[in-house]
């Protein structure tokens, strides 16, 4: 039984989202319910049910992060996802600072050890 293919999801967030990826070259939107990054298999970005943002940063801009935006670890189903942070809805209105912050992500991820592929 073949099973249908999930709708892409759209709303304001998916679209600045999609936006803040297009603003890096190199960068690609992946997923379709949960948008998400990723770079040599490993993911640095996830707009979690298309509702919530995290991103993934290093230790020192992590604690800077967490510090200046006064948020939080960025949990998924009652799981912490330790180097992820909470966006809050403040830095969301400010694209052009979140932009930023997705460029140091992405940089972060491309220094990280590729992961193996599942891929035949």
């Amino acid at each position: 039984m073949a099973t249908a293919k999930k709708k892409a999801a759209s709303n304001d967030l998916v679209e600045l989202y999609e936006a803040l990826v297009a603003a890096h070259p190199g960068m690609v939107r992946k997923g379709a319910a949960n948008p998400y990054t990723a770079v040599n298999g490993n993911m640095y970005t996830l707009l979690h049910q298309s509702e919530r943002l995290a991103i993934r940063l290093p230790e020192a801009l992590r604690a800077e992060f967490l510090k200046k935006y006064r948020t939080k670890l960025f949990d998924a189903y009652g799981t912490v996802m330790p180097e992820y942070v909470a966006v809050p809805e403040a830095l969301l209105k400010r694209p052009k600072e979140l932009e930023k912050w997705m460029g140091l992500s992405f940089e972060y991820a491309k220094g990280l050890r590729p992961k193996a592929t599942k891929k035949k």
